[in-house]
């Protein structure tokens, strides 16, 4: 089969959507499927033999340093020649709807997923008066493909509530070779812990936004001195959270990937996720394919993952100590090495194929779903 991906977000962007794009086309293309991908264009013009067609991209406002492809006719260009049996929008919004318009003017199969709660960030950008508008321009997109795929039952449900079309659960997925307890290094638990490796080490790995809420955490390091906090990711928000942690045993690393990121996890005694803007938590899953019990805000879609006292511990982030008394439950060591050995447990069955090999098949329901329309 030949599928165009279209994306709004890929390589060598670092994200959720990143990830699990990347598992899904390496799987594909070892079935011997041929892959387009239409991106924005950042430099990349192959991903391990896959053509990725870039769109010019620009700089967008609220996320300056993340860059966006809008409306081009490059994309038409880049169908026609390619000509796929499908279309795959990924998280439709700029350079998805101009994927969505040529998809349905060439009158090819389409088939969309949803990633990211758009709509939901607006309250932490102070524009929560296009909430509804945001939701009506999502679900016309949306409602243009045969089938919709979302990555928790939560979303689902949301986006059921909200009249979406032909939705569909797409299974989480992970790596649970390169996120793996074995990763553990001293060096870089010195070096997490600004050499106070004595300390109980809190991480939290993901993109610098305001809608991460990564700045509660700072409460846990005020209130004890028994915490060390290690932020690992970049983000708009970034230069803000700098500021508001100093005077605070935190450090930030940047961005880190590969071996270096397996082994921040690995190294790390208790995985902290405020966030209740998810719509999946890659960094959940991650967290605890390498042995690290997990303490998150509790949203739909974390408690999918986190089932609380066993592979980790959820709290009500609209309570003011809510953070801190969870993370104190963890503070015996026996306790957490406890947990972290059911997370890592209990993750085993979760990997990349069994979501690609879904994938695909919600293709094939796409193809047939698009020709019985046709007919």
């Amino acid at each position: 089969m030949k599928i165009a991906i279209i994306t709004e977000t890929f390589l060598p962007s670092t994200d959720g959507v990143v990830t699990r794009l990347s598992a899904s086309i390496r799987w594909l293309k070892k079935q011997g499927h041929e892959i387009l991908v239409i991106a924005p264009d950042l430099g990349v013009s192959d991903f391990e033999g896959v053509k990725v067609a870039g769109v010019p991209a620009y700089t967008f406002f609220l996320y300056k340093d993340k860059k966006l492809s809008f409306f081009s006719k490059k994309v038409k260009a880049y169908l026609k020649d390619f000509q796929p049996d499908l279309v795959h929008a990924v998280n439709p919004a700029f350079l998805g709807a101009t994927g969505i318009y040529y998809t349905k003017k060439l009158k090819l199969p389409l088939m969309a997923s949803y990633h990211t709660h758009v709509p939901k960030y607006a309250d932490y950008y102070h524009f929560s008066f296009l909430k509804p508008a945001m939701w009506k321009y999502f679900k016309k997109l949306h409602d243009q493909a045969s089938l919709n795929l979302c990555t928790s039952k939560a979303v689902l449900k949301e986006l059921e509530d909200k009249n979406f079309h032909n939705l569909h659960h797409w299974k989480r997925g992970v790596d649970t070779k390169q996120f793996h307890p074995s990763f553990f290094s001293q060096d870089m638990r010195n070096r997490l812990s600004n050499g106070q490796p004595e300390q109980t080490l809190l991480l939290f790995v993901g993109r610098l936004a305001p809608e991460k809420e990564v700045e509660k955490i700072k409460s846990v390091l005020e209130k004890s001195n028994d915490y060390c906090l290690a932020i690992v990711g970049d983000g708009p928000h970034r230069n803000f959270l700098e500021k508001h942690f100093k005077g605070t045993n935190t450090i930030f690393t940047g961005f880190l990937h590969g071996d270096d990121l397996a082994s921040a996890y690995a190294s790390s005694d208790l995985f902290v996720f405020p966030s209740t803007t998810e719509t999946l938590g890659l960094v959940l899953m991650e967290a605890m394919a390498a042995g690290l019990p997990v303490i998150s805000a509790d949203s739909g879609p974390t408690g999918e993952q986190i089932e609380d006292g066993v592979n980790g511990l959820l709290y009500h982030s609209t309570h003011p100590d809510g953070l801190f008394n969870t993370v104190e439950k963890l503070k015996n060591k026996e306790e957490r090495v406890k947990m972290g050995v059911r997370a890592h447990e209990g993750i085993q069955s979760v990997g990349w194929d069994d979501q690609s090999s879904q994938l695909y098949d919600y293709y094939m329901q796409t193809l047939e779903l698009h020709h019985k329309a046709v007919k």
